[in-house]
């Protein structure tokens, strides 16, 4: 198979890719024309066919199909130029080979955040934190194949494990650094940061938001799980279920990117700058090793705010 990322301007191609959205759109002189998001394992690409002729057969949104065309280059991003589409039967295309995921080892990082588990010394948060990642077998698969977004990072399978494992990493290292910091309290909060995104976010193929993301989004979603869930615990203490639920509710930072509240306690302080850093850092990875373009800079990322340069390479 020719993957997505192996493609470059200029080129020929037949292949079966994932057709992650279709729009039928007009051009300024109202010649009906299709705008298509395809994709694969190493991402997405624009599409458009630009004749409806007989070449083009029907198909649909999350459709496999096999299409024929030229790469081109529009405002500096590759595009396809299809010209012959046809929609795929089950049994020409491995659907494994349509879906982004973590280039990390899965099992290997959820037996470290079961690790992380184990740390917890008070026994009713220890109990809150195995009731869902040891003793919920259904819990624990979604988790592992989850993303943790539909786009800008960690928007791929396995990625909500890799980027809370990364957050848990990270306070972890921080209550070292700050013996005032409550471990138990922070570990446990990074560890279901975003548990919302379970249901906030379909499952892949489709990696699209519910109607229940929609509605109220992953940090309320998650909350009202998580308290649901200590309320089965007996005598869980409720200041502690307010402090963990007060971490979870503020750990975006501000109340302008989404957090019902702003850092009240030294833990959801560490929490909202540990989910940031492993956020942004991410997202800097994804576009150094996501660009085609090889050249040093890589022009303005809204995302940042600023012009994105390669780092020099001194070896």
């Amino acid at each position: 198979m020719r993957y997505l990322g192996e493609l470059r301007d200029g080129e020929m191609f037949k292949e079966t890719y994932l057709c992650k959205q279709l729009q039928i759109l007009k051009t300024k002189a109202g010649k009906s024309y299709y705008s298509m998001l395809i994709q694969d394992k190493t991402g997405i690409k624009d599409a458009k066919v630009w004749e409806l002729g007989p070449g083009i057969e029907h198909f649909d949104t999350m459709d496999y199909i096999h299409i024929e065309g030229q790469v081109t280059c529009f405002q500096g991003s590759l595009q396809l130029n299809v010209k012959r589409v046809r929609k795929c039967q089950e049994g020409e295309y491995d659907p494994a080979d349509y879906m982004p995921s973590t280039d990390k080892n899965v099992e290997d990082m959820y037996k470290e955040l079961l690790r992380y588990v184990d740390k917890i010394k008070e026994p009713h948060v220890k109990k809150l934190a195995q009731s869902f990642f040891v003793e919920d077998k259904d819990f624990a698969l979604r988790f592992k194949r989850h993303s943790a977004a539909k786009s800008v990072h960690h928007g791929f399978m396995g990625g909500l494990l890799e980027h809370t494992l990364g957050v848990v990493r990270l306070c972890d290292y921080l209550a070292d650094q700050y013996p005032l910091i409550q471990r138990d309290l922070l570990l446990v909060s990074a560890m279901f940061h975003d548990l919302g995104k379970l249901d906030e976010i379909s499952s892949f193929p489709e990696n699209d938001y519910t109607d229940e993301g929609n509605l109220l989004g992953h940090i309320f979603i998650g909350t009202a799980k998580l308290n649901e869930r200590m309320k089965t615990i007996p005598g869980f203490p409720k200041k502690m279920a307010s402090e963990i639920m007060h971490c979870i509710l503020a750990h975006h930072g501000e109340l302008e990117y989404g957090s019902p509240k702003k850092p009240a306690l030294m833990e959801a302080l560490a929490l909202s700058m540990a989910d940031n850093l492993d956020a942004k850092l991410q997202t800097m990875k994804e576009i150094l090793t996501g660009e085609e373009d090889k050249n040093d800079w890589l022009g303005f990322q809204r995302l940042f705010e600023s012009n994105v340069r390669r780092t020099s390479d001194y070896e």
